[in-house]
């Protein structure tokens, strides 16, 4: 479980997560709502700043040309205006919409999606785990039938007719006295659910036998609902069977033949369902010289390829075979496709951010294009001189996210409002995402422009002695202290506070500590009390607290024996008065190598009788040190972004009075 993170305090990441974990034992999401949802923010800001930080660096278009505008010009390089994304409505008759209306009525309101919620009919009691994983799948293969309708006349038919036929095997089966539960890959059911692969779902739902019931261990109410659900979907099936138009597609080809952009530029199009990618390259290639590809779960690596020759402007054999390409999510991430400037999502993407990602592929800043253009489909019912298209598709979707009630945060992925998600679906925000500063960021760039126009300045920064150390006047209610500390290539910065108990430390972040060390020219330099030390001794305290702590998550689950004896005899001696850093390094070192498993039983055996009676730390160090040969350190101390070598230091200090 070691991680090469800086901070010590998630070296042990399993020990870390655990520790999160445990503390929202105990609370319920409903009964103790508020409280749960507040450590579940303290939590998520404590990976953040432990985790994430150091894993993942987020730099918006706005923070980019905010700090790197000078050099972008410099390069003759900009990123593409980028303008509210354009609506593309598409109206049915007044018989289709009557279907359609129809149909969304039986999935929401009459189908009940027993063949995937068996448990829930058997005759004993269920865990609370079971109960919930049952009405999630509920839930779930709702939201999926649903996405399907909105995607393609095509692929919700195609979705339905395996309903159907997974319907009549199970209660083919159920007639038979058997009844067979998947449980066993709910979690690989879920990952099929986020990528819409229904009929993999549907497979390993069919062909998952692995619990076994007894027809009889069910209510009677079991075969009632599953007849009743079969005669739903076949209800639904009749109500399709004679529609041979499809307003969507022809209000896609419309465009795609009229508009001036969609006309004479390479286009990237986003659908939810691959069944709907693969109908659309085949109902679009012979009116558009068969440069339409589909691109899916189902492609292969050299169908990859060719997308990235025909849509990357840094492809080394660029090619232009394919003018429209039609994807799943499976092209939303990871690569370029800059080679086009046009994103049309035929799905609507219910969660505002894919919208976001999907535009990520053609929105870079060395694109040869002036502008990213973005449309997205919206189904308005039949047409209705009294309310506009817009009013009229804002009205679908309304009535999409109501019906669902709490099933449409699996919809949307979050919550949101159903008035709000038009209005974010149709703003060029949800594209380029939210002004923000990057306040780290904003403090490097200052660096950087003051190393580039007065070096002499530069220099003096860098050649500041160790342990520097300054004072000013700060607005807060007591003196306080920041400290910068190191050991190794872990670094912290430590703020101290004061409460009743006295003086204390804890740890803050670059952003802050950067505000805090942030001066005008004219700042005056305050004297250093001798209140200074006892706060800067509260942070080199809190530093070493850090290294301690992470040696006892050193210690492995059921330790016993001779390992353990050894374990708490340097848990003893460690950070002994007489220790400089080197030996204390050692000693953790050696804790590392036990927790790796790395010792053998015979060497620590041997260290142990070694020692026997010895109560002087330097002689235990001694026996510890001579008893394990240096080749068993070799592979261990490897130098990473999580190396603690070295001593620990102070790098500098502020002392901060507080005005008066």
């Amino acid at each position: 479980h070691k991680s090469t993170l800086r901070n010590p305090k998630v070296k042990d990441l399993e020990r870390y997560f655990n520790g999160l974990q445990s503390k929202l034992k105990g609370l319920d999401r409903q009964q103790d709502k508020e409280e749960y949802l507040s450590v579940v923010k303290e939590n998520a800001e404590d990976i953040r700043k432990n985790v994430l930080k150091d894993l993942m660096v987020r730099r918006t278009r706005s923070v980019i040309t905010g700090n790197y505008g000078d050099d972008l010009k410099k390069q003759n390089l900009k990123f593409p205006e980028v303008g509210d994304p354009e609506a593309i409505y598409y109206n049915f008759d007044e018989e289709l919409d009557s279907i359609f209306t129809d149909t969304v009525d039986i999935i929401v309101n009459q189908f009940k999606y027993t063949r995937y919620t068996p448990l829930l009919y058997l005759e004993r009691s269920l865990t609370t785990i079971e109960k919930l994983s049952q009405r999630n799948m509920q839930g779930f293969m709702r939201v999926l039938l649903l996405k399907r309708l909105e995607s393609s006349i095509f692929a919700f038919n195609k979705s339905i007719s395996r309903f159907i036929y997974s319907y009549e095997k199970f209660i083919e089966q159920y007639q038979k006295g058997n009844v067979y539960v998947s449980k066993k890959h709910i979690n690989k059911i879920f990952e099929y659910l986020d990528n819409d692969d229904d009929e993999s779902i549907q497979k390993l739902i069919d062909e998952d036998k692995a619990t076994a019931y007894a027809s009889e261990d069910f209510y009677d109410e079991f075969i009632v609902d599953l007849k009743a659900d079969l005669k739903a979907l076949k209800n639904i099936q009749g109500l399709w069977s004679n529609v041979k138009n499809d307003p969507k597609l022809e209000k896609f080809i419309e465009l795609l033949k009229t508009d001036p952009v969609l006309k004479n530029n390479k286009l990237i199009v986003f659908t939810e369902s691959k069944e709907t990618a693969h109908h659309l390259e085949e109902m679009l290639n012979p009116v558009f010289d068969n440069k339409v590809r589909a691109f899916s779960s189902f492609s292969s690596p050299a169908e990859r390829t060719e997308v990235i020759d025909n849509f990357d402007a840094n492809a080394r054999n660029q090619k232009d075979d394919i003018r429209i390409v039609i994807s799943t999510e499976i092209l939303a991430e990871g690569v370029n496709l800059h080679r086009s400037n046009v994103v049309i999502n035929y799905d609507i993407p219910w969660n505002p951010t894919r919208m976001m990602q999907r535009v990520g592929r053609i929105n870079r800043v060395d694109s040869k294009f002036d502008t990213i253009y973005t449309y997205n489909f919206f189904p308005a019912g039949q047409i209705n001189e009294n309310i506009s298209l817009q009013e009229a598709a804002e009205a679908k979707i309304e009535a999409f996210i109501e019906m669902l009630g709490n099933d449409a945060r699996l919809l949307t992925d979050e919550e949101i409002k159903s008035h709000d998600l038009y209005k974010r679906l149709t703003s060029r925000e949800s594209i380029i995402g939210d002004d923000e500063d990057d306040p780290e960021l904003r403090h490097l760039t200052f660096l950087r422009k003051l190393r580039d126009t007065d070096k002499e300045l530069f220099n003096k920064i860098k050649k500041l002695p160790k342990k520097a150390r300054s004072a000013k006047k700060y607005t807060e209610d007591n003196t306080s202290t920041v400290t910068f500390l190191r050991k190794g290539k872990v670094r912290k910065i430590f703020k101290t506070t004061r409460n009743a108990q006295g003086i204390l430390s804890e740890e803050v972040d670059f952003d802050m500590a950067a505000e805090i060390f942030e001066s005008d020219i004219n700042t005056k330099r305050e004297k250093i009390e001798p209140e200074f030390y006892k706060h800067l001794e509260s942070n080199k305290k809190e530093f070493a607290d850090v290294f301690i702590k992470e040696s006892e998550s050193l210690k492995p689950a059921g330790n016993r024996g001779n390992k353990a004896k050894l374990i708490q005899i340097i848990r003893a001696i460690e950070d002994s008065p007489e220790f400089t850093e080197i030996e204390n390094d050692y000693l953790r070192g050696v804790l590392t190598l036990m927790r790796d498993g790395s010792l053998p039983k015979a060497t620590i055996k041997k260290i142990i009788d070694g020692i026997k009676n010895e109560n002087t730390p330097f002689k235990i160090y001694g026996k510890i040190k001579s008893g394990i040969p240096e080749q068993f350190f070799q592979s261990t101390f490897v130098t990473s972004s999580a190396d603690t070598r070295g001593k620990r230091e102070v790098i500098l200090s502020e002392y901060l009075v507080r005005s008066s």
